[in-house]
C-alpha cells in the first residue's frame, strides 16, 4: 500500500493532482492488467509508450498514474476529455527511477532476508532450487523465469506481503553499473556468485570487467552480509582466499576444499546422483554436470537457513528444471538435449561435456548457433567450441557468422568435410538435419545458441 504523499517522495515527484483515494494497492506497466491494482506506471519502451494507454489503464480501474515531465499535456488532456475528477496523477522525471523508488521502499517495509543471485550461467537454475528448497518450510517470493532486469526485478519486489518470509531474487546484467543498481533496490542480506564466465563481452571487455561487475553484489550486501562463491571458479577462489570476516563467506564446490563439497557424482539413466561433504546424498533430474554446483549452492544456502539435508534432498529430487536448460526431450524421430535458452563459452562448454557423458549406440550431433556479445575475441571463442564439439559429435551443424566460419576453418585444416555442415539461419539448419542428415531414434541432438537466434524453433517447427 503507497499513499499519495510516499509516492511523490519516493519518486522525488510533483502532485499534478489529486482523486478521492489517499492510498492504492498494487502497480501495474500494463493497462491490460490492472486487475486488483491502483497504479499505473507509464513506462516507454522501444516498441511501445505507456502514456499511450492513460485512458485504457483508468477505464480499466487505475486510481493513480505515475507519469513522466515530459507528458504533462496529457494530464491536461484527460481532464479536458474526460469528467473523470477522482483520478490521482504525478508526474516524475523518469519513470524507471520511480519503479526503483517504490520498490526499494516497498522491500524496506518486511524485514525478511533477501538472496540475490547473479553469475555468468546457472543463474535462474540457481534461484529456482533455492527457491524450491526453502519453500519446504517458508514462504518464498522469487523472480519468474528470467525477469532480472531494472524492470523484472523491482516489479518482483512489489509483491512482496506479510505472508513472505524470504525473497530468492536472480539479478542480471550486460553493462556496468547494473547489478550495483539492482542491489540498491533490493537489498539483499545474502549474495551468492556461480561463476565468471565469458559473457557480455562487448560491455566487460575480459573476464576481470565481468568479476568486476558480478562482485558488486557483495559490495553491497547488508546485514548480516552472507556471501556464497564456486571454489573451483578460478577468479572467484582469489577473493575466497583473501575474505575477511565481512562479508562472512561460504565457499561450494567439487574439486577445491570448501564449506561444501560434492563428491561420488555418477550420471545414471537421466539423472546426476552425488553426495555433499561425503554423507548427505543428492539426486537431480538431469544430465548437465554442472547443476551438481547449483545444487551446492541451493544446499549451502538452505542451511543457512536451518534446513535439514532430508529436506534438501526431498526437495531437490523433484526439482524441475527451467525450459531450455538441457531439457531431454523427443521430437519426430530422435532425441534432443534442448539447451536453447541462451548461450556463453561457459554454458556452452557444460552442455557439451552432458552430450560427451550421455550414452548411445546412435550418432552424437551437435547445432551450435552463435554465441552474441563476446566482443574481440568472438572469433577465438567459437574456434575452441567447434574444436571441442568435434572432439564429442559425429555431425556438428552451424547457425551464424561466427560459429559458420569457426566450422569452415576447421573443415579446411582437419579435412573432415562430411561431419560438419553451415547454415546462415536456423529454417536451413532444420531443413538440413530433417532432410539429409535424417536423424534416428538412437540419436541424440544437442541445440544450443544466444537467445536472440531462437534455436528452439528447430524443434517447434511443425515439420520436425
Amino acid at each position: 500500500m503507497f499513499t499519495v504523499d510516499e509516492i511523490v517522495r519516493e519518486t522525488s515527484g510533483k502532485l499534478l493532482s489529486r482523486g478521492s483515494s489517499r492510498s492504492f494497492e498494487g502497480l501495474s506497466i500494463n493497462s491490460r492488467d490492472m486487475k486488483n491494482k491502483d497504479i499505473f506506471l507509464c513506462l516507454k519502451g522501444p516498441n511501445f509508450d505507456g502514456h499511450d494507454f492513460i485512458f485504457q489503464a483508468v477505464d480499466k480501474g487505475a486510481k493513480c498514474v505515475i507519469m513522466e515531465e515530459g507528458k504533462v499535456k496529457l494530464h491536461n488532456g484527460f481532464k479536458i476529455k474526460t469528467n473523470k475528477k477522482d483520478i490521482t496523477f504525478i508526474s516524475v522525471k523518469d519513470t524507471v527511477s520511480a519503479l526503483a523508488g517504490l520498490a526499494n521502499f516497498h522491500r524496506r517495509k518486511f524485514g525478511i532476508p533477501v538472496i540475490a543471485v547473479t553469475g555468468s550461467s546457472g543463474k535462474t537454475t540457481t534461484k529456482d532450487m533455492i527457491s524450491c528448497v526453502l519453500s519446504s518450510k517458508y514462504k518464498v517470493l522469487s523472480n519468474e523465469g528470467t525477469k532480472n532486469n531494472h524492470i523484472g526485478l523491482p516489479m518482483t519486489l512489489l509483491q512482496l506481503n506479510n505472508k513472505h518470509d524470504a525473497a530468492v531474487l536472480e539479478m542480471g546484467t550486460n553493462n556496468f553499473g547494473e547489478i550495483s543498481y539492482l542491489s540498491k533496490i533490493a537489498e539483499p542480506n545474502i549474495g551468492l556468485i556461480t561463476n565468471i564466465g565469458a559473457a557480455h563481452l562487448e560491455a566487460f571487455v575480459d573476464l576481470d570487467g565481468v568479476f568486476r561487475e558480478k562482485y558488486a553484489l557483495v559490495d553491497n550486501l547488508t546485514k548480516p552480509y552472507v556471501c556464497l562463491l564456486n571454489t573451483d571458479d578460478g577468479i572467484l577462489r582469489k577473493k575466497l582466499r583473501h575474505a575477511g570476516n565481512n562479508p562472512f563467506v561460504i565457499g561450494f564446490g567439487i574439486k577445491e576444499k570448501s564449506d561444501f563439497v560434492a563428491s561420488s557424482i555418477k550420471v545414471c539413466k537421466g539423472r546426476i546422483n552425488f553426495s555433499i561433504n561425503k554423507k548427505n546424498k543428492i539426486s537431480l533430474r538431469t544430465i548437465g554436470l554442472h547443476n551438481v554446483y547449483n545444487a551446492l549452492a541451493a544446499a549451502a544456502v538452505a542451511r543457512v537457513f536451518g534446513l535439514g539435508y532430508r529436506d534438501i534432498s526431498s526437495r531437490l529430487k523433484d526439482f524441475i528444471f527451467p525450459g531450455g536448460r538441457l531439457k531431454l526431450i523427443k521430437a519426430m524421430n530422435t532425441n534432443i538435449i534442448d539447451d536453447t535458452y541462451n548461450s556463453n563459452p561457459l554454458s556452452l562448454s557444460s552442455a557439451l561435456k552432458a552430450l560427451e557423458s550421455y550414452k548411445t549406440c546412435g550418432r552424437k550431433i551437435v547445432i551450435m548457433g552463435d554465441m552474441l556479445e563476446l566482443g574481440l575475441n568472438g572469433k577465438e571463442y567459437h574456434m575452441q567450441a567447434v574444436i571441442h564439439a568435434m572432439d564429442i559429435c559425429d555431425v556438428l551443424i552451424t547457425v551464424g557468422e561466427l560459429s559458420g566460419q569457426a566450422g569452415i576453418h576447421f573443415k579446411s585444416s582437419k579435412n573432415v568435410p562430411q561431419s560438419i555442415f553451415s547454415c546462415g539461419s536456423v529454417s536451413e539448419a532444420r531443413d538440413l538435419l530433417v532432410n539429409k542428415i535424417y536423424p534416428c531414434r538412437k540419436d541424440i541432438v544437442l541445440i544450443k545458441g544466444s537467445r536472440r537466434i531462437g534455436m528452439e524453433n528447430i524443434f517447434n517447427n511443425k515439420d520436425f
